[in-house]
């Protein structure tokens, strides 16, 4: 093997991070940039601190014991890893390796000063940053004293946290490497960071600049407040210059100190405007050189910048490729569809094949391009109205962009010829008729698509999948269809005007909806009642649910005193709602009819929480508060002037209402009923392909696009390296919040409630689902983890039809994500849940088991001591 112990740091490419780690890595590229001043050095290679760490034998006994500590044991880890820096510092560096790196200090000067800093890699994760986790020493003086560094650097690789963090994440500490950049010291009058994109706001034309005196140590350290300068278009657009009391300074024999900056120099600018444009013009150079914007540690020396570190921003949004230089404005799909987690290749590229709409992707998730809508005064009102109706943050978020004026709206082009968008408006007549020819219709539609998909396989499978999708945008776009959803929704919205003016009722029509007929979904959490009361009487078959771990479990209830009638309910249950899961617009999600153990958590709580026949009495309780609040408001109304006709309108509303309100929810059942046909025929294709040696794992094609897949499977070929990389830019993605809005120039906007209707220190969201409750939060992100007790409020980012089983067990809801019509809204409304959503990092801001109260009618919730 043959080991280099350094390399010159313009010898270094983006390929080495193995062998230079991270930070030596981007040094070493940084330093073959065209007019970038790299302060010139070196790398202490891994090779190195291999070679050093194979001559402590005592080292590979600390290690299995580190290995074999529980991570929440910290006064072990703390005790274990002290240890072995001690160990580390204390070993002889060999001699070869130590004269490699006294000849690399021997041009540079071995009695100059030196920043000596650790540049930490892990081969097996690329998207691990180890943030924090490394040393850095400035100053540093003689050949002994570097020497002596690049151990600490070396034991650095064990302090507590970053022990701790390899542990949770189960990395092995042997597989984790560190390197050592020593470059000559510069002395600066400032330093800072440059970020290429607003690092707030995510604009990418937007550059801030955080500049302080002497070394940057200050900022990083929060030593200083930092002078701040936003740079946009070549010019300085705003600047905070802040009081700057203290510097770090380099010490003439070695190390730094801290000093108080002259009273008279603290409040002068630590750059010109025209340095820091300059700075900018530079970073730009070294944004264009990686492709992505960069965070930038620099050094002011005289007049020039010397740049000694650049990393990409990690927490920016990506920006859709739009492919010309327009301003462009998004939104997102995934606030509008429940469902804001990223998604894997497969799913995107599915959702995109079946959508009504063209889509754009980005970090994982869709979005629709709204700029023409937004320029036409024509469609902008009925764009922002709807998008109002469904989420205000949305509205907001897109009015904020138009009255600021600085997104340039190009004319919209003349639209084409043909009905509008969303089919005929002509109302429909409220005929409970019309909605079971549309079901009848859907069903008929799926019941083909199973048949005739049984014989395709291979290439042909894809060309009939693609007609098959043609199918599926002409039912999901029945003109019928759409006419009797905006039926039940405008009644909605009729009632509760009319009524909150003529009667000053708010959210009528919450109660006025209650146990509507045909809603699929409320069905679906009701039913799971029914199999609770199967399953209740057999304690031997309750007891075994509560141990379940795996998928097998179906199989072995029939051994169990009642198993064979639990299971029956659950096939029975799985047979119709089995398509269903969280994130169920992802293709890619696991359906409970995979997993179904994710339902075992929601039966349990119906068989603790709830009494035989449950849900009929669910059922029945909710249409007679309806009734009783439809004779309420009808007898109140005729006692007003103009009584009888209000009283007439209001009928005919609540009527049309109640048969058309339930549909609302069947056009996405049928989608996901279609989508599980798709799955389990693609799912037949990658057993193929796994079989004939193609693909590792059956799984991996959820990396690839449909596209991508029909030609593996035309080709029986597949790029395994495609699948990993998007592996890891599928967990990077995972990490991101996506925004409501977002702009070709990549900021990110995610709009606010302009009200001040709520006590101070309530959290401030949408009224969907009228009502008052207080109760003990349950925060849960992931429903097969759910665990709740009557009287529970439950508090999750986004909920999608698939959650509806816990609704029949809770007081109330809190989410981070919605809107008036969205499937968490309507449930709520159906089952009389009050409920609030749109509720900013709520999950974040509640506490798991802290009491709260929900306002459900005045959108607000409080948090209660």
């Amino acid at each position: 093997m043959n080991e280099q112990y350094v390399l010159d740091l313009r010898e270094i490419d983006q390929t080495q991070v193995a062998v230079a780690g991270g930070k030596g890595a981007h040094l070493g590229v940084l330093s073959r940039i065209e007019g970038v001043r790299v302060p010139e050095g070196f790398c202490v290679t891994t090779d190195a601190f291999r070679r050093t760490m194979a001559q402590v034998p005592s080292l590979d006994d600390a290690l299995d014991r580190l290995s074999r500590v529980d991570p929440d044991d910290r006064e072990a880890i703390r005790t274990l890893s002290a240890r072995i820096r001690r160990t580390i510092e204390e070993a002889a560096v060999p001699d070869d390796i130590a004269a490699s790196i006294t000849g690399a200090l021997a041009p540079l000067g071995e009695d100059a000063a030196y920043a000596v800093r650790s540049s930490a890699t892990a081969e097996d994760l690329p998207t691990a940053s180890f943030a924090g986790q490394q040393d850095t020493y400035l100053n540093v003086m003689g050949t002994p004293s570097v020497l002596r560094h690049i151990s600490r650097c070396w034991a650095s690789l064990f302090t507590e946290r970053a022990v701790t963090y390899r542990r949770r994440n189960g990395i092995d500490h042997r597989t984790v490497h560190m390197a050592v950049v020593v470059q000559r010291m510069v002395f600066p009058r400032a330093a800072g960071i440059l970020f290429t994109a607003d690092p707030v706001t995510g604009n990418r034309k937007t550059a801030t600049v955080d500049a302080g005196f002497g070394l940057g140590e200050a900022l990083v350290s929060g030593l200083v407040n930092p002078d701040v300068f936003t740079v946009r278009d070549g010019e300085v657009v705003a600047r905070t210059i802040a009081a700057k009391q203290r510097a770090v300074h380099a010490l003439p024999g070695g190390g730094t100190q801290e000093v108080t900056i002259d009273a008279e120099r603290q409040e002068q600018p630590a750059l010109t405007d025209a340095q820091a444009v300059r700075l900018v013009r530079l970073g730009r150079r070294i944004e264009a050189h990686f492709g992505r914007p960069q965070d930038i540690e620099w050094c002011l020396v005289g007049d020039d910048f010397r740049i000694v570190q650049s990393r990409p921003i990690t927490t920016l949004f990506p920006v859709p490729e739009a492919g010309d230089e327009e301003d462009h404005v998004y939104v997102s799909v995934g606030h509008q569809q429940m469902m804001t987690d990223a998604m894997k290749p497969l799913g995107l590229s599915m959702w995109r094949l079946t959508a009504m709409a063209p889509m754009h992707e980005a970090g994982g998730r869709l979005f629709v391009d709204v700029t023409r809508r937004l320029a036409s005064p024509a469609t902008r009102d009925g764009l922002l109205e709807v998008m109002g109706r469904g989420d205000p943050l949305v509205r907001d978020a897109l009015e904020t962009l138009l009255d600021r004026g600085d997104i340039v709206l190009s004319p919209p082009e003349p639209a084409p010829g043909g009905p509008p968008p969303g089919g005929d408006s002509t109302p429909v007549e409220t005929d409970p008729a019309l909605v079971t020819e549309l079901v009848e219709r859907s069903e008929a539609s799926v019941a083909t698509l199973r048949r005739d998909i049984r014989t395709k396989s291979g290439p042909a499978l894809f060309d009939f999948l693609l007609e098959a999708f043609a199918e599926h945008k002409r039912v999901l776009g029945d003109p019928l269809s759409m006419q009797v959803i905006m039926a039940g929704m405008e009644a909605t919205w009729w009632l509760n005007d009319k009524l909150r003016e003529w009667l000053g009722e708010k959210n009528a029509a919450d109660t006025l909806t209650l146990s509507a007929p045909g809603n699929i979904t409320s069905e679906m959490g009701l039913e799971l009642l029914d199999v609770a009361d199967a399953i209740r009487p057999h304690p031997r078959v309750v007891a075994f649910l509560q141990g379940v771990d795996d998928e097998n479990f179906l199989d072995e209830l029939p051994k169990l005193p009642g198993g064979t009638e639990a299971r029956d309910a659950i096939e029975a249950y799985l047979d119709r709602y089995g398509m269903r899961c969280a994130g169920e617009i992802d293709i890619t999600r696991p359906r409970w009819s995979e997993r179904p153990s994710t339902l075992v958590p929601a039966i349990l709580d119906n068989v603790r929480n709830f009494e035989p026949g449950a849900a009929r009495r669910r059922f029945e309780q909710g249409l007679r508060e309806a009734q009783q609040k439809e004779q309420d408001v009808l007898s109140r109304l005729r006692a007003l002037p103009d009584g009888d006709r209000k009283a007439d309108e209001a009928k005919r509303m609540i009527d049309r209402v109640r048969t058309f309100i339930g549909y609302r929810e069947y056009p996405k059942y049928g989608i996901v009923s279609r989508y599980f046909v798709y799955k389990q025929a693609l799912l037949e294709e990658a057993e193929r392909l796994v079989r004939a040696g193609v693909l590792a794992e059956r799984d991996d094609v959820f990396y690839l696009t449909f596209q991508e897949f029909h030609e593996a499977v035309r080709s029986q070929q597949v790029d395994d390296r495609i699948v990993r990389q998007r592996e890891d830019a599928f967990r990077t993605y995972q990490a991101l919040t996506p925004p409501r809005v977002l702009t070709s120039d990549g900021e990110a906007l995610n709009g606010a409630y302009r009200r001040d209707d709520a006590p101070d220190g309530a959290l401030i969201g949408l009224a969907v689902s009228a009502g008052t409750v207080e109760g003990r939060a349950r925060v849960v992100l992931d429903m097969a983890q759910a665990d709740l007790q009557a009287g529970d409020i439950l508090v999750t980012a986004y909920t999608d039809p698939s959650w509806s089983p816990l609704f029949v067990g809770i007081a109330g809801l809190v989410t981070e994500v919605g809107g008036l019509m969205t499937h968490g809204a309507v449930i709520a409304r159906e089952y009389g849940l009050p409920a609030v959503v749109g509720v900013d990092r709520a999950t974040r801001l509640i506490r798991d088991g802290q009491r709260i109260r929900v306002h459900g009618g005045d959108g607000y919730v409080e948090l209660l001591p």
